[in-house]
């Protein structure tokens, strides 16, 4: 029978109230912004509606089964990232596993940072929105009179309309970690993930009912199957599979942790992954509809428009089209209040990776955790991303980050774990056994062998391409010191934090099922 789980500070772990809580949260962690943003111009520049092909091949060969290893390790080894992964490890592989889980750690920290003044910049435009403040010039706006951009380097010239909303964004994320997983995480995604989609679908259905609707469809879906050829959109659709489920740094681990012990993994998971992938869809449309429209009032194909992914997207191209469509303040509110939400819920997963990981290795609680990760956190966002140099140090730390460091990571994770230490078939009967649905061998040859190779090709050609060409126009010398100096960062955080001792010994923790019990209930099960 389970027994009660301690967490590492020796205080009851934390839980779900139940799967739909934990469902929830889940979905929230993986739709953010990058679904809004990223996913309906990656699909277009890579084959359009061809594009589906290699999505749907990336989610099932390595989306889902990175998932699901998330799930497994969190839940059976009860803890945070360093704190399961250490368990995982045990006496051989302990420390360094842990390791990697301090590294996951840092990774959250610094995404974090930026992270928070992006949903910042979107509460702005929230309320921009109402009169339309940018008026006919979005991009002089944006860069000029809201961000004051300056070159490339380090400035501490805040920017006082980004510092407002900025500590607002910090104040509400401290407040809800705080309350804890159940009174806070929960029910945070239980307020939010309702409204996100209601005015999401709003603002969809509005975009469907504009004059060139139809010619952005055509654009976005109109399948293009030479480019499933290229390896490139192969490789283009596995990251963005990867980058949207909310996988390798931490995020899920943590979560699963929090659930009870017989607690049903796969299904949820399921639930989880093509809830993810349909709000993609459903952005694609919206954003693309709404693309179709501007395409037509300024007489251009919409392949010749510019910004249509990133932040050029949401806060130039988005902010032009609300000053010509009709009723352009209530959309402007529907899509900005989206970006919050999706933003703000988000941002949560991310923040409590840190706050758990602190948690259980220095023994303090939730609102302790949260106020000084928080406090800690807020300062060195303003200082760094609310100033006129905040824009490009966010572009290129976010390239960065997660290009190099949660490919990385997942690389770390899935060799060291299934080929090296050999705990695949463990964690797999884990999955089989606490689950509805069963998972098959397939899993491990997935996890394994696809995805770490599949993930390796796409480190090694960004890290040559970085090497070779630099990103954007920024000058070598300033990524070397801000983008592979925030990587030197993260690696110097972890290994300092491993160093670190435990407040409680994290290593007296009995899995269950006990392996002895996998077999039987994995074949049990089939």
């Amino acid at each position: 029978m389970p027994r009660s789980s301690p967490s590492a500070a020796g205080q009851p772990r934390e839980a779900f109230t139940g799967q739909v809580g934990f469902i929830l949260a889940a979905i929230g962690s993986a739709v953010g912004l990058g679904n809004i943003w990223r996913f309906p111009g990656v699909a277009y520049e890579n084959g359009g509606g061809a594009f589906l092909i290699p999505y749907i091949v990336a989610l099932l060969t390595a989306g889902i089964p990175i998932l699901f290893l998330d799930y497994a390790i969190g839940h059976r080894f009860r803890g945070a990232a360093p704190t399961a992964l250490r368990r995982l490890g045990g006496a051989r592989a302990g420390r360094l596993l842990e390791g990697l889980g301090w590294f996951q750690v840092a990774i959250a920290f610094v995404i974090g940072l930026y992270y928070t003044v992006v949903i910042a910049w979107a509460l702005s435009y929230f309320v921009f929105s109402f009169d339309i403040r940018w008026g006919d010039d979005p991009a002089g706006f944006f860069q000029g009179e809201y961000l004051r951009v300056s070159d490339p380097g380090l400035s501490l010239d805040v920017v006082p309309g980004v510092l407002v909303p900025l500590a607002l964004v910090w104040i509400a994320v401290i407040v809800v970690l705080g309350l804890g997983v159940a009174k806070g995480i929960q029910r945070a995604n239980v307020i939010f993930l309702p409204l996100l989609l209601v005015g999401f679908l709003a603002l969809v259905i509005r975009a469907l009912l504009l004059d060139g609707a139809a010619e952005g469809l055509n654009a976005l879906f109109t399948p293009d199957f030479a480019a499933l050829a290229d390896p490139a959109v192969w490789i283009a659709a596995y990251s963005q599979i990867f980058f949207s489920l909310s996988i390798a740094f931490g995020i899920m681990i943590t979560y699963s942790s929090y659930r009870k012990r017989r607690a049903n993994l796969t299904a949820p998971g399921l639930v989880v992954a093509f809830a993810n992938s349909s709000f993609e869809i459903l952005a694609g449309i919206g954003v693309f509809a709404t693309l179709g429209f501007f395409a037509v009032q300024q007489g251009v194909a919409v392949g010749d428009l510019e910004g249509l992914t990133g932040v050029g997207l949401s806060f130039v191209t988005f902010p032009a089209i609300v000053a010509e469509m009709p009723g352009g303040p209530i959309f402007g509110v529907l899509f900005f209040g989206s970006l919050v939400m999706a933003g703000f819920t988000s941002l949560l997963s991310v923040l409590q990776v840190v706050s758990a990981a602190f948690q259980e290795k220095f023994g303090v609680g939730p609102r302790r955790a949260a106020a000084t990760i928080g406090g800690v956190s807020a300062v060195l966002s303003i200082l760094l991303f609310s100033t006129t140099t905040g824009l490009i140090a966010l572009d290129t730390v976010d390239h960065y980050v997660n290009n190099i460091g949660i490919v990385a990571s997942a690389i770390l994770t899935t060799v060291l774990v299934i080929l090296v230490l050999r705990r695949g078939a463990e964690l797999r009967g884990h999955l089989t056994a606490v689950s509805t649905i069963p998972v098959g061998r397939w899993w491990t040859v997935l996890v394994g062998g696809l995805a770490p190779l599949v993930l390796t090709v796409m480190l090694v050609t960004r890290i040559v391409a970085l090497l070779t060409e630099g990103y954007d126009v920024y000058p070598f010398l300033y990524l070397g010191i801000v983008g592979w100096g925030s990587l030197g960062l993260i690696v110097v955080g972890a290994i300092v934090l491993t160093s670190l001792r435990w407040r409680r010994s994290p290593d007296d923790l009995a899995p269950w099922p006990a392996p002895a019990d996998l077999p039987t209930r994995a074949e049990a099960r089939r």
